[in-house]
Formats: structure tokens, C-alpha cells, sequence
């Protein structure tokens, strides 16, 4: 830890020296250790006698293996062994202990658990060596045979077969039940909407691969380190998996290269090398392939059906979406994908419904935001061409049903600021100057379309504990076992910190990434900040009290018969607001109780019966414009407008980069990404980053990112919900309204690819 504390200190190239606030547009503390290679990822890690792991994958989609052909990759020399589930050390029963530890709940695949084969790329064996060339040879060695049966993996012709998700199975909430009647108020309103929208499989892809590094101490410690959104989750994973005690198992994720929900489960490779490390009692690394990454979870491939109704003044009348998602034949993994239809509009009649299929592939698991990035663009595309058939502009629809309180319940928003979204986003766009027909606008060979959509996602809110030590010097350490995807945690919770003690970012010091700290719960569903920044805050204000408490015990102190709440800490003291020349510096206040430092412990939890009380949400509104070359089928997104409305913001610039990061995203989901199967193999085929289509620097413009104001007490102490995932919603429906707009062509199925947008 003390290379991080080091690494962290130095300040980034424009950190200035002096006090920093709540809101303050901060540069990344962790960017210069980043950039100059200090910063060490899951596969750097060095360790004395590090062996090497490779993993062997499964050929076919659905079968058994019957047997292994291992002499010729044993004969390699420096090879060490091949783990298979006929030789590996022994595991519990994991099935159970995945409902309360784990997101998303369910009972994840188990690897090397026994001979039977759930879908193609199950890793089946782990070479391990001296060096990792022997490993990656002796690995395209090994031979499996099979019996193998038939597979299926098309979500489309087994519609017939969906079915409703098992609570218990799954740990499942299904939508809420139907308000009024949707059915027959869509029949009987006199404009209706109805149509199929449908997305493929996406896969995560971030920069860092998944490895993990186990470092064999001399008395059997393992220190782990893992690429993971939680160090906590995967530390409790390997004790209850591998029957090892707590304080035998350390797990490091100090610095994460990306995720986006693809590392809220412990992914294969950390059982695996801890396999490995126990059989071999030394050090081993798995790192698995760019191929490998496509071999666990993706966002599920959805059809969903929407059915919308109102009169002719744009009066919602009826809401239905219905959504159908694949699932693997050992999990149901299940997303929130059509509850939102049901609290963004106002309207008496809102029948929600989703079912699953069973298919030889991996479970899906969560991908920024998910179940909202395309349940709400079903909604969002729909509510469009409600807009075109009333003849009525996109935003003044959804104006005309905007909803002061939850549909579904009628429960109050913490906070709802998404009408300012839908003003400051068109005002800043130039909506208002928007022909209404589609096909209106050209520039040379481009015709040119604007379109909207509106985006929601959840504001939660979680517990975490946290702990601050002062030290006599002035230096202010907090921590908390909580993580940085590339989010900015360091830098916020150093931030929140700084500003609450008047001390200088310099001298404040955020350590995360270490099972050992206290606890946190994973970095997911953007709740990091509301959760752990609330519980940095917490700690911070003990340790207010516990040194106002020490400054008042001071001789000829101004401050005996001042209250805390009179208090400020700033520039390095304490002092009364209204009379800032009786300011006590925070070293002398430790130095005259002779205090080499103080130390507060908080525990966050959530105000559960105040926030169940209201419906809590982030709201964004997204203008964008394309420009489409209709013989070539090619859609540019020029300019992107985004007004957030996500409580208060802690940092202006990470918060901007998030949301414009998520933009990105969005432009990806809509034109570029998706991942192919060969149905015959029951395989993704473009398992690359040369066929699998992400946005590139080329395919980005203009984005605009508004933070409208918004301070939210329900949702957290800090008045801030998260911006993690609310930048992605609604974008790709803006991006296919507006193709809509350019063409008069509706593309209802993504990505929008050039064969789409020139179909007649």
C-alpha cells in the first residue's frame, strides 16, 4: 500500500496547491500514476516463483467430455500440471452463497465443477507452467474429447418457449402489477402505437483483460490480485469456495482498467489461479485472452413489444411493453428492462410483462446500465412514433404526459428535475428551429435529422463504512474498501474529504482496493458516490467533532462556548464562521492534546424508511443530430446535447467525463456494437476488436453535457445520486429518432448498421 499512498501524493501535472470544494472541476488524483506506469493493474503485479496459467476452452456448446489427451502438452518443458475437474482441489458447494454476496443474484457458472459442457468457450482445463510461453503451447496441446448434443442458441425461434423467471432461482422482482386496464383503453383510444424492437448481444470489451494474480506468502497467505469491481466480493468468494478462513486471503483491485459491469461477479480466472496456487503451493497468474473475454456474460440479446395509445391531443391513454431476454440453461440472469415504461409518463393504464429462454450459452450479466440502456430506448423509439403519427413534436409529447409522481404507485420523486433537462437541453440544442416532417433538411448528399429521447435510471443507495486518521503533521488519511473502474473514486472521495476537514487535496489521501479496509459494497449501479462518498463525509464530521471537542479543551481558546454548528474547518483550521480571526490550526489542536494522530470509524447506512417513501431516480434529456448519406447507409451523430439532472455534482470534470463517456457508449449501441453467432456452433464468431465494432475517435463529435441543478437529501447525505449510467440511456433512441427524422425510415432493431438505414 505504501507504493499507491506514493503514487497518489504526487499531484497531476494542473493540480493546483490550496482549498478545494464539493463541485470543484478536479483533475484526476490517480492520472499521473496511470500515465508514467505506476499504477499497477491485476497482471503486473510482480511475485517470487510465479508460475503461469492458460485456459483451455470448450470446442462445442452443449455435451460432456468423455475424456483428455494431456501427455503431449505434459511433455513441454516447464510444465507444471493441467488442472481439470478430475484433478482439481476441492471446492464447496458455491450455489447459495451467490444470492446475497453477488450482483446480479443467481447461481453463476462453476468452472472445472464437472465434465458436463453449458456452452461453447467453458473453460474446461488450466495449463500451468514457469513461463507463460510454455503455458499458451502447451495449451493448444491439450485435447478433449466429447460427446457431444445438440445445441441451441436462437433466441428468436424459441419465442414459444419463454417463461416467467423463478424468484427463487433467480432472486427476482418481477414489474409491477397492471394498473387499470391497458388492453382495453388501447383499444379503444383512437391513436395507436404497436411494434417490435430488438437488440443483439453486446459485450463489454474494456481495456484491461481479466487476470488475476495469486501471491503465495510463506505461511499460506494468499494475496490476491484480481481484476474486479469489488475486492470484498471476490475475497469472500474464494474463503467460502475454497474453505479458507478470512485472514488467509487478501484481495488488492487497486486500480481497475474498465468494467462496466462485467466485473461485478468474480469472473472464472480468479478460481482458476487460486486452483492452481493451492495444488502448487506457489504463486500463479491467469490472464485470460481478448477471445477469452467473450467467453462470460454479455447484455442479453432482447425482443420486446410496445404497445402505446392516446388521444388525439397526445393524452397517453394506454402503456404496454412486454420484453423477452435469453438466459443460460444453468441461471436465470434477469435485467430491469421494461419497470421503466412505467414511471417516466403519466398514464392510467400500464401493463408491464417479461419472460426469458434458455439458451447453451453463458449467462448474461449487467452492462452499463442495464435493462434501462434498451429497455427505455424501446419506449423512447415508440413514444417517437406516437409523436409522428399525432403529428405532434417529440418533446411537446412528452411534455403533454410528464408525470409529477411515480405512474405506478404514486409515490413522490425525491427529486425530479427532468422538466429543466428537457428546457436546458433544447435551448442549447436549437430544438425549437426542428421542421416537424421528416426528410426536411439536406447539406450536399447528407440529409440531416434531429431527434430526442428522454433517459432514467435508479438513484440507489447502499451502506458502507469508512475510516479517517489525522495525523499530526496535518495529513488526513480515509479509507474504505471501495473501487476506481475508472470513475474518479480516488479523486471524489479525496475531494469530499478535503473540502469537509479545510485541508488542501495534497494532504489528503484516499486508499481503496483492499479487502482489508473497511467495508464497501461493489462499484456498481452508480451508487459509489451516494454510498461511500456519504460515508467518507460521516467520518469526516466525528472527526470535526472529535477535534472541536479537543480545540475547546484548549487554554484562552475563543471557542468554549461556541457550538459545533457556529464551526467551519478551513485553509487548515478550525474557526468560528462569523469570526474567523480565532481560527485554531488542526496541528496545533493535536499537537497540545499530545496526539500523533486521531482516528474516527462511520458506518453508512441508508435512511431505508425515509427513501421507500419515494421514488428515486436520475433524469436526463438528449438532443442529438445525424447526418445520414442514404446511398451509402452511413449515419454520423454530429452533435449530442445531454442534460443531467443527478443531484448535487461532487466533481464537474469527472462527472462530465463520465456522462460524455457514456455518450460514447450510447453511439455504440446504436450503430456500431454487437457481437455474432454462428448458430451451427452455437459460438460468437467476432470475439475480437477488429470485428467487433466499438466507436472510435472518428465516429465522435460535438458532445454537450449539462448538469442541471439538483440537490437530492433523500437519496444522500451529500445531496448527490450518480452519473455513472444515466449518460447512456435514451441515446441510442435519440440517434434512431433522429435517423427517423433525416430518412422518414424507422430502423427498429440495433445496431442501426448501413444495411438497416438503406432498407426500404
Amino acid at each position: 500500500m505504501t507504493e499507491l499512498i506514493e503514487a497518489l501524493n504526487a499531484p497531476t501535472a494542473d493540480a493546483g496547491t490550496g482549498p478545494v470544494r464539493v463541485g470543484d472541476p478536479v483533475s484526476r488524483i490517480d492520472g499521473r500514476a496511470k500515465v508514467t506506469g505506476q499504477a499497477r493493474y491485476a497482471a503486473e503485479h510482480p511475485a517470487e516463483d510465479l508460475a503461469y496459467g492458460v485456459v483451455v476452452n470448450a470446442t462445442i456448446a452443449r455435451g460432456r467430455i468423455v475424456g483428455f489427451a494431456l501427455d503431449a502438452a505434459l511433455a513441454v518443458p516447464g510444465v507444471l500440471d493441467i488442472l481439470t475437474h478430475l484433478n482439481k482441489p476441492k471446492t464447496r458447494s458455491i450455489g447459495l452463497f451467490y444470492k446475497d454476496m453477488t450482483a446480479p443474484g443467481g447461481t453463476p457458472f462453476k468452472p472445472l465443477h464437472d465434465g458436463d459442457i453449458a456452452y461453447s468457450g467453458q473453460p474446461v482445463a488450466l495449463v500451468v507452467a514457469e513461463t507463460f510461453e510454455a503455458a499458451r503451447y502447451a495449451a493448444s496441446l491439450v485435447e478433449v474429447n466429447y460427446a457431444v448434443e445438440p445445441h441451441d442458441t436462437r433466441l428468436l425461434a424459441n419465442l414459444h418457449r419463454a417463461y416467467k423467471p423463478s424468484r427463487l432461482k433467480a432472486g427476482y422482482s418481477p414489474p409491477p402489477k397492471e394498473k387499470g386496464d391497458a388492453r382495453a383503453a388501447f383499444a379503444a383510444a383512437p391513436v395507436q402505437i404497436e411494434a417490435e424492437y430488438y437488440s443483439g448481444v453486446e459485450h463489454h470489451n474494456p481495456m484491461e483483460l481479466f487476470a488475476t494474480t495469486v501471491v503465495r506468502g510463506p505461511d499460506g497467505h494468499l494475496t490476491i490480485h484480481d481484476k474486479t469491481q469489488s475486492s470484498q466480493n471476490s475475497r469472500w468468494y474464494v474463503s467460502h469456495v475454497f474453505g479458507l478462513s478470512k485472514d488467509k486471503v487478501t484481495v488488492r483491485n487497486t486500480y481497475v482498467g474498465g468494467a462496466f459491469g462485467s466485473g461485478l461477479r468474480p469472473q472464472y480466472q480468479l478460481p482458476l489461479a487460486v486452483m492452481a496456487a493451492l495444488q502448487l503451493e506457489r504463486s500463479v497468474r491467469v490472464v485470460l485472452t481478448r477471445q477469452q473475454m467473450f467467453t462470460f456474460g454479455h447484455r442479453p440479446e432482447t425482443l420486446q413489444r410496445v404497445k402505446l395509445a392516446a388521444d388525439r391531443d397526445g393524452t397517453l391513454r394506454s402503456i404496454s411493453h412486454h420484453a423477452v431476454a435469453e438466459t443460460s440453461r444453468f441461471e436465470d440472469y434477469v435485467e430491469v428492462v421494461v419497470n421503466w415504461s412505467g414511471q417516466l409518463y403519466r398514464c392510467d393504464n400500464i401493463r408491464l410483462g417479461y419472460d426469458l429462454v434458455d439458451l447453451d450459452q453463458y449467462s448474461p450479466m449487467d452492462m452499463r446500465a442495464p435493462g434501462a440502456a434498451h429497455g427505455v430506448h424501446a419506449l423512447e423509439v415508440a413514444m417517437d412514433e406516437l409523436a409522428h403519427k399525432l403529428d405532434m413534436d417529440p418533446l411537446a409529447l412528452r411534455l403533454k404526459n410528464y408525470a409529477e409522481r411515480n405512474p405506478m404507485d404514486d409515490l413522490p420523486y425525491s427529486t425530479k428535475e427532468l422538466r429543466a433537462c428537457y428546457e436546458q437541453g433544447a435551448e442549447r440544442f436549437g430544438w425549437a428551429e426542428r421542421p416537424l416532417a421528416p426528410r426536411s433538411m439536406q447539406e450536399g448528399t447528407e440529409l440531416i435529422g434531429w431527434g430526442m429521447a428522454t433517459g432514467t435510471w435508479d438513484a440507489m443507495q447502499m451502506f458502507a463504512r469508512a475510516s479517517a486518521v489525522l495525523h499530526a503533521d496535518g495529513r488526513l488519511v480515509v479509507s474504505s474498501a471501495a473501487t476506481d473502474i475508472g470513475t474518479g473514486t480516488y479523486t471524489v472521495m479525496a475531494q469530499i474529504a478535503a473540502a469537509a476537514m479545510g485541508l488542501p487535496l495534497e494532504q489528503v489521501t484516499f486508499q481503496l482496493g483492499d479487502s482489508t479496509l473497511p467495508v464497501a459494497p461493489i462499484e456498481g449501479g452508480s451508487s459509489h458516490v451516494t454510498t461511500v462518498g456519504s460515508a467518507v463525509e460521516g467520518v469526516c464530521e466525528k472527526l470535526q467533532r472529535r477535534l472541536f471537542r479537543l480545540a475547546r479543551a484548549m487554554p484562552g481558546t475563543a471557542l468554549r462556548k461556541v457550538r459545533f454548528e457556529e464551526m467551519e474547518f478551513v485553509d487548515g483550521t478550525l474557526r468560528r464562521a462569523v469570526d474567523p480571526s480565532g481560527a485554531v490550526r488542526l496541528v496545533d489542536v493535536l499537537a497540545h492534546a499530545n496526539e500523533a494522530r486521531i482516528e474516527e470509524k462511520y458506518l453508512m447506512l441508508p435512511h431505508v424508511f425515509k427513501q421507500k417513501k419515494y421514488l428515486r431516480a436520475t433524469h436526463s434529456a438528449v438532443f442529438c443530430e445525424v447526418r445520414v448519406d442514404e446511398l451509402m447507409g452511413t449515419v454520423r451523430v454530429t452533435r449530442v446535447v445531454s442534460a443531467i439532472a443527478a443531484g448535487r455534482i461532487i466533481n464537474a470534470k469527472t462527472a462530465h467525463s463520465q456522462v460524455s463517456g457514456a455518450v460514447v457508449w450510447g453511439i455504440g449501441q446504436a450503430l456500431h456494437e454487437e457481437t455474432h453467432t454462428d448458430h451451427r456452433l452455437g459460438r460468437f464468431m467476432n470475439h475480437n476488436l477488429s470485428e467487433y465494432h466499438v466507436s472510435v475517435n472518428a465516429d465522435i463529435h460535438d458532445i454537450d453535457v449539462i448538469f442541471v441543478q439538483e440537490d437530492d437529501r433523500v437519496v444522500s447525505r451529500l445531496g448527490a445520486k450518480g452519473v455513472g449510467e444515466i449518460g447512456i440511456v435514451g441515446v441510442s433512441a435519440a440517434i434512431s429518432n433522429a435517423i427517423f427524422h433525416a430518412t422518414g425510415r424507422r430502423v427498429r432493431s440495433t445496431p442501426m448498421t448501413p444495411d438497416k438505414v438503406m432498407a426500404p
